[in-house]
This record gives C-alpha cells, sequence and structure tokens, in this order.
C-alpha cells in the first residue's frame, strides 16, 4: 500500500467503492486521514463496511462540511454528458476534486528514496487502443531484464494498493481519459501516447475533449522522455508540441508503417521489423514476424511503443529481443486460443470498435470473422475497407441484422448466439484460415463485459476441439 502523504488529520470524502476506492479509502486511512465514503450501490456500501468504512452519505446538502478534498472513481462523470451531483456539489464549494492517480503521483516518493542506488521509475501509458499490452509488454521486459516492476491504474491493481518503491523499481501504470483527466498531480518519468480513435466522446464532450483528457499527461506531468506515437494527426501534434526540435531526443516517435528517419530519436516497424534510430543512424532493429504474442501491424505498434519506453531505462535491444520472443500476449487481445488442422481460433473480444477491429482484421490474411454484439454509432461501415481477408462472416448479438446490412459483398451468416457461431465458423474454416473474435461492438446485450465474451467464446473452442 501507498500511504497518502499531506493529508494527516484531514477529512477526505470517497466517491465510488470500487476496486481502486476501496485502496484509495485504505490509503487514505494509512496517511493518517479519516475517509468518508460514499457509493450508490448498497452491495459496495457493504463492502466497504466489512472493512471498517462507514458509509457517509455524501448525497446531504452538508455533506461536504469540514470535509478537504472529494477523491472520485473514474467511472463516475465529473463533467460530461452531465457531472454527477455529489461532484457538482463539491465543485460549487470549491472542494477541491482529486482522483487516485493525483494522490499517487503525491504520495510515491518518499525520504527513503534519497537511499536508494538507482531512483524509482514510473512509466505511463495511455492512448485509445493498444494501452493495456503495451503496458504488460513494458512490463514483461521489465522482469525479463530482472528489474523489479509492478503494473496497475486502468490493468492489474488499484495503483494505491502498490507496494512501496525499492531501490531500482519500475512502476508502470496504464492511463485511461477519465484517470488522466481529473489527477491533480501527473509526474511520470516517461510517458506513452499509442495512438487516438473515436471513443468515450460522450464523456468528453467530443474528439476535443478527449484528446485533451489523454494530452495532459504530457503538459501537467513534464515527464523525461516522451513516447509518441504519430500515425495520426493529433499524435504529430502532440509530439510537436513537446519538441523543441526535430532532433530533440526527449521525444520518441513511434509508428506502425512509416519510416521515421529525421528525428533526433525515433522507433517504427515497417514489413515486420522495428527499427530504432538515433541521430540520423540505425542503431537497432529485431524481427517481429515469428513473435507469436504480438501479431498484426497494431500490436507491432505496440511493440514500438514498450520498445522505445524501456530503452529510456537503458535496456539493451538484445535483451528487449528476447523478452519480445517470450511474450505470450493478453487475453481477449489477439490472444491465440488454439490451433487444429492448419485452423487457429483467436480470442480479440476486446475489440469493442470499429478501430480496433480494423487492426485486428489486418494481422491475419484469411479470416472466418465472428462479429457483433450492442454496435455503436456508425456500425461496421468504416470496416468495409478491411474485409478483403474475410471468407465469411458470422453475425452476433444485438446487432447483427444492422451489421449485415453494412458488409457490402462480404459473405454472412446471422448466427445470434456465440455458440452457433462459434460452430459455424469451425466447420467451414479451412487449413490457413483464423477463426477471429473481433466483435467491433459493446458486449452489454449478452454479457457483463467484454472478457466474459471471451471466456465464453476460448471455452466454446476448447469444447469444439476436444470432442
Amino acid at each position: 500500500m501507498i500511504p497518502v502523504q499531506g493529508v494527516n488529520g484531514q477529512k477526505i470524502a470517497v466517491l465510488g467503492l470500487g476496486r481502486s476506492g476501496l485502496a484509495t479509502a485504505r490509503a487514505l486511512a494509512a496517511g493518517g486521514a479519516e475517509p468518508l465514503v460514499w457509493d450508490d450501490s448498497p452491495e459496495a456500501r457493504a463492502n466497504a463496511e466489512a472493512e471498517g468504512f462507514p458509509a457517509f452519505d455524501l448525497t446531504r446538502h452538508s455533506a461536504f462540511d469540514g470535509i478537504s478534498a472529494l477523491i472520485v472513481s473514474p467511472g463516475i462523470p465529473h463533467l460530461y454528458p452531465a457531472p454527477n451531483k455529489v461532484i457538482a456539489r463539491a465543485l460549487e464549494l470549491g472542494v477541491p476534486v482529486d482522483n487516485d492517480i493525483g494522490l499517487f503521483f503525491r504520495s510515491y516518493a518518499t525520504r527513503d528514496w534519497d537511499g536508494f542506488d538507482q531512483m524509482p521509475k514510473v512509466i505511463c501509458v495511455t492512448g485509445s487502443n493498444g494501452k493495456s499490452t503495451t503496458t504488460a509488454l513494458i512490463r514483461h521486459i521489465c522482469e525479463e531484464a530482472g528489474r523489479p516492476v509492478a503494473m496497475a491504474g486502468n490493468i492489474g491493481r488499484g495503483v494505491l494498493d502498490l507496494d512501496p518503491a525499492e531501490d531500482g523499481s519500475v512502476v508502470v501504470l496504464e492511463l485511461s481519459s477519465y484517470q488522466t483527466e481529473l489527477a491533480r498531480a501527473l509526474t511520470p518519468d516517461v510517458a506513452v501516447f499509442t495512438n487516438l480513435s473515436p471513443d468515450h466522446l460522450d464523456r468528453h464532450g467530443g474528439m476535443g475533449g478527449y484528446f485533451a483528457a489523454k494530452r495532459r499527461l504530457f503538459s501537467e506531468g513534464g515527464p523525461d522522455r516522451c513516447v509518441v506515437g504519430v500515425d495520426e494527426m493529433e499524435g504529430c501534434f502532440l509530439a510537436n508540441q513537446l519538441a523543441t526540435s526535430a532532433v530533440d531526443d526527449r521525444v520518441i516517435r513511434i509508428s506502425s508503417g512509416t519510416k521515421l528517419e529525421g528525428f533526433g530519436w525515433s522507433v517504427f516497424a515497417r514489413k515486420g521489423f522495428l527499427s530504432e534510430w538515433r541521430k540520423g543512424r540505425q542503431v537497432a532493429s529485431i524481427d517481429l514476424r515469428g513473435i507469436a504474442g504480438l501479431p498484426g501491424a497494431h500490436n507491432h505498434q505496440n511493440a514500438c511503443a514498450a520498445y522505445a519506453a524501456v530503452r529510456t531505462l537503458g535496456l539493451a535491444p538484445r535483451l528487449i529481443e528476447e523478452a519480445f520472443a517470450s511474450f505470450a500476449g493478453l487475453p481477449h487481445r489477439s490472444q491465440l486460443i488454439a490451433e487444429r488442422d492448419g485452423v487457429r481460433f483467436v480470442n480479440d473480444s476486446k475489440a469493442t470498435n470499429v478501430d480496433s477491429a480494423a487492426k485486428a482484421l489486418q494481422a491475419f490474411p484469411r479470416i472466418r470473422w465472428i462479429a457483433g454484439g450492442l454496435g455503436k454509432d456508425g456500425g461496421i461501415e468504416a470496416l468495409v475497407p478491411h474485409l478483403g481477408g474475410v471468407s465469411k462472416a458470422y453475425l452476433i448479438g444485438h446487432s447483427a441484422r444492422d451489421f449485415a446490412l453494412q458488409l457490402g459483398s462480404t459473405e454472412h451468416e446471422i448466427c445470434e448466439t456465440m455458440e452457433r457461431a462459434v460452430e459455424r465458423a469451425a466447420a467451414e474454416a479451412e487449413p490457413g484460415e483464423v477463426v477471429l473474435l473481433a466483435p467491433a461492438a459493446a458486449s452489454f446485450d449478452q454479457y457483463p463485459n467484454f472478457e466474459k465474451r471471451g471466456d465464453h467464446f476460448a471455452a466454446l473452442v476448447s469444447e469444439l476441439l476436444s470432442a
């Protein structure tokens, strides 16, 4: 646990009692504060009370009397489309609103660090797609290099649940736009921006607000090194604003597909090869084509981001290459489930939007595509240019028929259920093809989350292949 600093004797309100909220309450108490906790869910309040944190109704008009700050869980809106009424009241009264990320950054460093030979480092990863894989890959590389490392934030543990730093340790945080937008302190040593595509736009009041939330990690935090994906104009803009010139090597530009030679420091992947360039010359190259845990151009971009981040720690290219080869990938993200008779079964249930589904579709040449669920605005029309490798689509869920109308000439079958889709795709798949779950839709019509959807796909494949 990271005890929160500077709160001794204060009353601090905590809104939202999920994983991060409970961790925040514990860390505040460890720092000498009195946490006053609230959640609209009776079950969540009961869980908190079982840990010794009695519920304090923050919806009462006078609830903020004597309260120094309000700490908010990331899923609770504070501005758009409308602020939660508890947050709105805090804003009206001038009570500072923060989150656990802000508390972490103001509390992680301690006087114990004066005795360390090697300063701890914090690497933060944000962006639209690839955050989790990049974060996990950085952790894996550090583990393989023998560095003490922990992963938290939007993946793994709550940040305040982490153990205190030790000599030379590395913390890797995946941060969503919800987390970067509200944190009052953001001071990573290395900040990574993977890419940007439309998502959570209602929460941020549009694309500009969404980008601005991500940008705060760089503009507010002043990281020593910035790793920026420049395959979209927003990334190009961000890199341009952060660098004093093209040769400023504090900014490491990364790309999947574009050769970046004219910069002080760049890492890019083309035709399956990762290249590192510094001061106008190539200093390292890695063949990514045979790395099973990193298939496709989107994962090659993740590899570039992770490579650049750990190079700032001084890790050698050969060690990084060895770590790439042993990386198994993350569940539900281009995850190879099984292979039989030349047919591979791949679970990319995390592909919940058009952009991430497009990347999955581009990763394999011949595909039996399982798609559908609770479709998002615009459906899958934007995917039509990426369907050249799709032999047939098997459509499930609420949006199956709407998706069918947007597939153009691509052969398809409305299966409605995952059971039917797996059965039909497996029966028709030929050697060399991939049965790919990349839904391009949310899961909430049939599953509580994308993880359960992916687990169901994997279980059905396992059952089918063991029959």
